[in-house]
């Protein structure tokens, strides 16, 4: 006698799916369980978790079968890992062998099991789920626990399990599970420091308006205790809420890599790593590939504080991603290209010391110290930072009073951060990008046009100011940027002399 069946899963990696399809045959022979499929140590140890799980929820394990079971997991070239087809697999013996019967072709199973039968949540939910959809599969069976996150998308039954006894009811049409609400998605938000709790620094702060409404990144220096940390940090509360595919997207990544702490990633991320953060924590990779913070940072911000004391390579490793917007990793195992869409804020110091420049206290550091300590930033980096801005000691009277800055309160900057990557968005309607810093040179071209008189000025500036091909790009994308802040669809000169001061004085 022969059996055979199959039923359906997925795997996901970050913003990608692949089916697979769970295949068991039944044969006679001597007792042998075997799952193939190029999996790793966690599937194939899934036996005895199935086996015993399957045992404890009522049904004969597969164990105290006198045949010969081949379970495979296809496609065979694509590897496979984690506790994630546990569910798929029980059901697909248990069908193979006549316990039970079901309709496979329109559902997705997913959970790790317990030896008692119950069902833990996995990693990844919500792109398994965009997947179903994409797909047309009707239903998906996920632990209960990650349920609410898999709910975000709808047009798909979600239906939560707790038990491997409780899905085999429900597909018998004996007792049938509610299907998992809608997700009402919250408003949820990365920083409780506002713009506002900041006493003076008003030019920091426009520099950061600026940087929030078209997506520069920036580099914020001055000696220690000036407020760089606290004016980066509230930062995140004048970016705009995510659009819904972008909160898929953010969502998606966090979730795969196993370090979703919500539902729903609503805001943009802000990661920040330590500087003595190892290379591969920063851009990824290791035996399984997996996403470094530059990903993690994908449409929100990446903030490396203390910027000059992370490894050289390191500083020098942001090149590619700061470009590209997207991360490669190359090992002997293979290539894969992650997103890495993020606004890129660092602090430092001017010197070792940390008082070159200061009012207050004397710097004690020579000229080469300082110049070998500000080297560790090669031209090329310096050049892709779009801000660079002095954060200058405050006065004292400043920071004992009481008097609240109403109008750099957060909110209040965050609505024009939001007009103004509205104006980006129409006039960049026809290209698949949506704010100024995305511009190539060719859109350039074609959006940014300024007066012969402007572009005098501007030429001018570039040669004393022995500005790159890039650095002159810069500029004009923020001038351009500075121009949808004041709502003006005309770059004036004022505009051009603000986006120069803001290139780097320290090459």
């Amino acid at each position: 006698m022969m059996s055979f069946s199959k039923v359906y899963s997925a795997q996901a990696s970050l913003l990608d799916a692949c089916r697979i399809d769970i295949e068991t045959d039944i044969s006679r022979g001597l007792h042998n369980f075997t799952i193939i499929g190029l999996g790793d140590k966690a599937i194939d140890e899934s036996r005895d978790r199935v086996s015993s799980a399957i045992k404890n929820s009522g049904f004969i394990s597969p164990k105290q079968r006198n045949e010969k079971i081949v379970i495979s997991l296809a496609p065979a070239s694509l590897r496979k890992n984690g506790g994630l087809f546990d569910v798929a697999i029980a059901l697909s013996y248990l069908k193979a062998v006549g316990e039970i019967d079901f309709n496979t072709k329109e559902s997705l199973f997913f959970g790790e099991l317990a030896l008692n039968g119950e069902v833990r949540r996995v990693h990844g939910i919500l792109p398994l789920a965009v997947f179903a959809k994409r797909n047309n599969f009707k239903n998906i069976f996920v632990p209960k626990d990650n349920a609410y996150e898999a709910a975000i998308i709808s047009g798909i039954n979600i239906y939560p399990v707790e038990n491997l006894k409780q899905i085999i009811n429900h597909l018998e049409n004996k007792e049938q599970i509610q299907p998992q609400i809608k997700t009402i998605i919250k408003n949820n938000k990365n920083a409780e420091i506002d713009l506002s709790d900041i006493k003076g620094q008003y030019h920091t702060k426009r520099a950061l308006t600026i940087a929030a409404a078209g997506r520069h990144n920036i580099a914020l220096i001055g000696p220690p205790g000036t407020g760089k940390t606290l004016l980066a940090k509230a930062f995140a509360n004048i970016l705009p809420q995510l659009s819904f595919d972008e909160m898929l997207d953010v969502t998606s990544i966090h979730s795969v890599s196993g370090i979703l702490e919500e539902p729903v990633i609503n805001y943009p991320p802000i990661r920040t790593p330590h500087h003595t953060a190892s290379y591969a924590s920063i851009f990824g990779g290791g035996s399984n590939m997996r996403p470094g913070e530059v990903t993690l940072a994908h449409k929100g911000i990446l903030f490396l504080d203390e910027f000059s004391e992370f490894e050289k390579r390191t500083i020098e490793g942001l090149r590619q991603p700061i470009e590209d917007r997207v991360i490669t990793i190359s090992r002997a195992s293979g290539t894969v290209r992650y997103p890495a869409d993020f606004i890129l804020i660092t602090t430092l110091n001017p010197c070792p010391c940390g008082f070159y420049g200061s009012s207050y206290q004397q710097c004690s550091c020579t000229m080469q110290q300082i110049s070998r300590y500000m080297q560790k930033m090669s031209g090329p980096i310096m050049d892709r930072i779009d801000i660079w801005v002095d954060v200058p000691n405050v006065d004292h009277e400043k920071i004992l009073t009481k008097h609240s800055d109403k109008e750099s309160e957060s909110s209040k900057v965050r609505e024009l951060v939001i007009k103004a990557r509205k104006i980006q968005k129409d006039r960049l309607s026809l290209e698949k990008i949506s704010t100024n810093s995305e511009m190539s040179s060719k859109m350039i071209d074609k959006y940014i046009n300024i007066k012969p008189k402007i572009k005098e000025i501007l030429i001018t500036a570039i040669h004393k100011m022995g500005l790159s091909v890039r650095g002159c790009h810069k500029v004009l994308k923020l001038a351009r940027t500075i121009a949808d802040l004041d709502n003006s669809k005309e770059i004036k000169e004022s505009y051009i002399l603000e986006a120069l001061q803001y290139r780097p004085k320290y090459k």
